[in-house]
């Protein structure tokens, strides 16, 4: 099978593609190299095909969606700090970009997985959150939620479309997706507490640290994506992708300084000087996961100790 991976050069896409390799499909890498990176793909440089561009060139995807059999959309302007610091460039990468695809596998009646975001449910206080669950976000001018918003109308446009043009579409609602390659440049929380406690300095914890999450090892949403992708009978439909065990932000710069045996002390970082005006967060996110459990049968198998030492390991090299 020949797969079209958008942004495969990126953290998930890049472990989508050695897990596509390893079961014999043939892969396509279309990346703008921002976000993503050569190296996270340089140990397979040589089995795939590898065409640097952008998901809003529209003959450029128009091409290679028609010669693909499977289209996996996890392109996007990520990472809270980026879409804070780059806001109109993420929105027109997200909506615009994701239009293209979703028009060109429309087109050529592509199988289509779109990555989707835990940030589809904003600031909803309802824990945890399942598939149905609404969609709460600030005002306007808080630019934090300008990536909720795209995210959200790419789904609205791949439904439509499925509704009424039988697009082939499922969306995977990814939650704090963790792993090797990772970066913390972009705000993610994880591995730039691990890169501080390996080098000894000071773990930053913006705002008090009360916030919780619940993390993911990429291998398991991986095997999430390539089982609902094998699955005709989920398209048309939307399923959140997470982990198990909630932990606070402190908690996990506690268990990280733990793990890595690091010197680290905490310090307290007010979200304002962080992220600057237009900034807010939201206390608790945490997946319910149960309806792709009861679908495929799929259940994450790293435990939070794990994901942190294969960050911890990859860092090292």
């Amino acid at each position: 099978m020949r797969v079209l991976i958008t942004g495969g050069a990126g953290f998930i896409g890049s472990h989508l593609a050695d897990a596509l390799l390893a079961q014999g499909d043939q892969v396509v890498i279309l990346d703008n190299l921002t976000t993503g990176s050569r190296a996270n793909i340089s140990h397979i440089e040589n089995q795939i095909e590898i065409h640097q561009g952008d998901i809003r060139n529209e003959d450029l995807v128009n091409n290679l969606v028609k010669d693909a059999d499977l289209v996996l959309h996890m392109a996007a302007a990520l990472g809270v700090k980026n879409i804070m610091e780059n806001t109109v460039e993420s929105v027109s990468i997200n909506f615009t970009g994701s239009d293209v695809v979703l028009k060109a596998a429309t087109a050529h009646n592509k199988r289509l997985i779109i990555a989707s975001t835990s940030e589809i449910y904003g600031k909803n206080p309802q824990q945890p959150l399942n598939e149905e669950s609404d969609r709460v976000v600030g005002a306007p001018q808080k630019i934090r939620w300008t990536y909720s918003d795209a995210k959200a109308l790419e789904e609205a446009i791949a439904h439509t479309l499925h509704r009424t043009h039988g697009l082939k579409v499922t969306t995977v609602r990814f939650f704090n997706t963790v792993g090797p390659r990772q970066t913390g440049q972009y705000g993610m929380v994880l591995p730039r507490f691990v890169k501080q406690a390996l080098k000894n300095e000071d773990i930053t914890i913006y705002d008090d640290g009360s916030q919780s999450r619940v993390f993911c090892h990429v291998e398991d949403a991986v095997r999430a994506v390539l089982a609902l992708a094998a699955d005709d009978s989920t398209i048309g439909d939307y399923f959140n992708v997470g982990g198990v065990g909630e932990t606070t932000i402190k908690e996990l710069a506690t268990k990280i300084i733990e793990r890595t045996g690091s010197q680290s002390k905490l310090i307290y970082v007010p979200f304002t000087e962080a992220y600057g005006v237009g900034f807010e967060d939201m206390a608790r996110r945490v997946p319910d996961i149960s309806k792709v459990k009861a679908k495929l049968g799929w259940a994450p198998t790293h435990t939070l100790d794990s994901i942190i030492d294969s960050v911890a390991a990859h860092l090292k090299n």
